[in-house]
């Protein structure tokens, strides 16, 4: 189950434990979903059409900027870890003991955007991935100063490998 939101002012509890059985807040939530490639998606509900495209997927911040229809909506997501950590009030604990950049799926690195003894700031553009024919802008987690790019320009990478090590 996942916790999703806008926003203070707009928030929803989304499960997709089973691929054709989707709740949100608790109720059935039907919708037909197709796939037209490059990040874009033909979804219908309650007899409308929409055209939704993913611009952008920071999978360390688990947040994802969408168009819905041409408008601009970004969604942070959260597990029941994150919502447990934030109630305990150590919803920051994990970012600060990260010391590496690791790439969240294969692909390939087709733009470096820091440079070795670069400070960043938390959400800072630090690389760019390619996957299925997607840019992700893979940002900072935290603040800190990048020691060293493990990866080259173009280089093809694997889901779990070390892209950036901060000092």
């Amino acid at each position: 189950m996942l916790h999703i939101s806008t926003g203070p002012a707009h928030s929803w509890e989304v499960d997709f434990r089973a691929a054709d059985s989707v709740t949100l807040n608790g109720q059935p939530f039907a919708w037909d979903l197709a796939a037209l490639g490059n990040g874009r998606y033909h979804v219908l509900h309650r007899g409308k059409s929409y055209s939704a495209e993913l611009v952008e997927a920071d999978y360390t911040a688990k947040v994802f900027i969408f168009k819905i229809n041409g408008q601009r909506i970004e969604l942070q997501a959260k597990d029941r870890f994150d919502q447990l950590l934030e109630r305990l009030g150590l919803s920051d604990a994990t970012t600060l003991k990260v010391n590496e950049l690791k790439a969240p799926m294969p692909g390939l690195i087709v733009d470096v955007r820091v440079q070795p003894g670069q400070a960043v700031q938390k959400g800072d553009p630090l690389l760019v991935l390619e996957a299925m024919k997607m840019e992700n802008i893979l940002k900072a987690p935290t603040d800190g100063v990048i020691e060293s790019i493990k990866v080259a320009l173009r280089a093809n990478v694997t889901k779990g490998q070390v892209l950036v090590q901060f000092a």
